[in-house]
């Protein structure tokens, strides 16, 4: 199953096991089901501590990971190959003993949560968010064995996906309901699960000292930040809903200097394991609601805690545009999808379109035309604005179709799904509906500064004004990313602008630490 290149990478992770570990698998006669007893083959070959037994199960195929010391079980219907093949990895590294990268407080607050809970998880292999939710939720399960984990392959189990009208992975259900959609961390499955874990992460949150450089946002442009902030000896800290930002939902990254090509979600691990390599103050799940100034700046979040700093770096990123229309929010899920590399294969066979005809609205036209029936691409303007290879190629595949001066109107449905859209022909006036299951929106981004009106100039279009240093309108705040007026959005120019907002901030600490240190004391 597995070639001798991944096979000698397998052999030497689970060198790091520390006790056995079974795997339990459910096969057929089917070619999925032959693929995964070969790869249980070649764990087992791979490590003397694995050891692998056969029984049919509820899903088939399926492959269990057990840890028969304390009975924890992490189940994978499907299989584990693509962007879960890391999952799987540590799955069994988890199981099997290997340290978890979790902080002490969240493990012990795991391991105590009163009850049983049974997490079933949908997910496509091409999803570069699921792996995300599928390992937040093993490492519970690896913790706490009244929790359990199934990982299941929408595209292969595909009438569990129609009965549980399931649109947009990841989908995670617990005990049989629906739990969540998209991404989710182990500290957000936590605050839903403990109602009162927010209230205790706020009061520690408000119990930390006055920071030299608190940077609000964990996309390149704010990693980048506070790495250069930690390298100058500045006290640092970076908050944000989550590390990573748009990156985490980008699939192939091909113009980043010096790396000819990686994955979003590789870039972000990679962006984190660096910023904790530096004395960084890491507060992950975090959104911010204000910012204020009261001698030092006062950054309030919606958990209710407050952080004080010398100075603030905005790097809050932006985030996909909307088209506003009726029915979009009442289907997003259930049709409507803003990630056709994560819902594409849920809509195998059927008609999409896709809302935008920019790079990424074409290229999501490309990459779903290989899977779906037909692509129906609407663009607002009377030509499209994606590069010309790119135009080429769409146009030479037989099931997309280009629709221009196309103004959506309005997303229609059945009340659990999309059934059609309907558009106005702007050079007729005509209103047209086009008959589909899906609706790709790919029609560009919306900076996040809705909590900054008001506080920080800022263009007509919400982009934070910065000066050559990355410096705001008020001395002291900086903003670097995607959130600021920079034309280019490009991943290696939101880092270049976090690491000059940061210099810019070391800048100001020192022509005025005077200052600033009267009123931290």
């Amino acid at each position: 199953m597995l070639d001798a290149n991944v096979k000698n990478q397998l052999k030497t992770y689970l060198q790091n096991l520390k006790r056995p570990v079974e795997l339990v698998v459910s096969a057929d006669d089917s070619s999925k089901a032959k693929e995964l007893t070969s790869l249980a083959q070649d764990i087992v070959d791979s490590s003397d501590l694995v050891s692998v037994t056969y029984q049919q199960g509820k899903r088939t195929p399926s492959m269990s990971v057990i840890n028969p010391q304390n009975g924890s079980n992490i189940t994978f219907a499907g299989l584990p190959m693509g962007h879960e093949f890391t999952s799987l990895v540590l799955a069994l590294l988890h199981s099997g003993g290997h340290p978890l990268k979790l902080d002490a407080q969240v493990i012990e607050q795991i391991r105590q949560l009163p009850g049983e809970f049974h997490f079933e998880t949908y997910v496509s292999l091409s999803c570069q968010t699921c792996p995300e939710v599928i390992q937040a939720l093993n490492m519970m399960a690896a913790i706490n064995p009244n929790i359990t984990n199934v990982m299941i392959d929408g595209a292969l189990f595909q009438e569990e996906v129609t009965e549980r009208n399931i649109m947009s992975v990841p989908s995670v259900f617990l005990n049989g309901e629906a739990f969540s959609v998209g991404a989710i961390s182990v500290v957000e499955v936590l605050n839903k699960l403990d109602k009162n874990a927010a209230g205790r992460q706020a009061e520690l949150l408000n119990q930390k000292s006055a920071f030299d450089v608190l940077v609000v946002g964990g996309g390149p442009a704010g990693a980048a930040a506070a790495i250069y902030s930690a390298r100058k000896g500045l006290n640092t800290g970076i908050v944000a809903d989550k590390f990573g930002g748009q990156v985490a939902e980008t699939v192939g990254i091909e113009n980043f200097i010096s790396v000819s090509k990686t994955e979003g979600p590789k870039l972000v691990a990679n962006l984190e394991a660096h910023v904790r390599d530096y004395d960084v103050d890491i507060m992950p799940n975090q959104r911010a609601l204000s910012l204020t100034k009261n001698g030092l700046f006062d950054v309030t979040l919606e958990s209710g805690a407050t952080l004080s700093s010398k100075t603030v770096l905005l790097a809050t990123g932006a985030r996909w545009r909307e088209m506003n229309v009726p029915g979009e929010k009442e289907y997003r899920g259930k049709g409507v999808a803003y990630c056709p590399h994560c819902d594409g294969p849920l809509f195998k066979g059927k008609r999409v379109a896709v809302i935008g005809g920019g790079n990424s609205g074409i290229e999501a036209a490309i990459d779903l035309a290989n899977i779906v029936e037909h692509v129906t691409v609407l663009e607002f303007d009377s030509k499209l604005r994606a590069d010309e290879v790119l135009q080429r190629k769409a146009k030479s595949m037989g099931n997309i179709t280009i629709i221009t001066q196309a103004q959506t109107t309005e997303v229609k449905g059945d009340g659990t799904r999309v059934s059609s859209l309907v558009y106005t022909d702007r050079a007729s006036g005509e209103s047209k509906e086009v008959i589909l299951a899906g609706i790709f929106v790919q029609i560009g981004l919306v900076p996040n500064t809705e909590w900054l009106k008001g506080v920080v100039d800022m263009t007509p279009r919400g982009e934070i004004i910065v000066d050559e240093r990355g410096q705001t309108s008020i001395p002291g705040v900086f903003a670097a990313g995607d959130v600021t007026h920079t034309p280019y959005k490009q991943i290696i120019i939101a880092m270049g602008s976090g690491a000059t907002a940061s210099l810019g901030a070391f800048d100001y600490l020192i022509r005025h630490s005077e200052e600033t240190d009267v009123k931290a004391a």
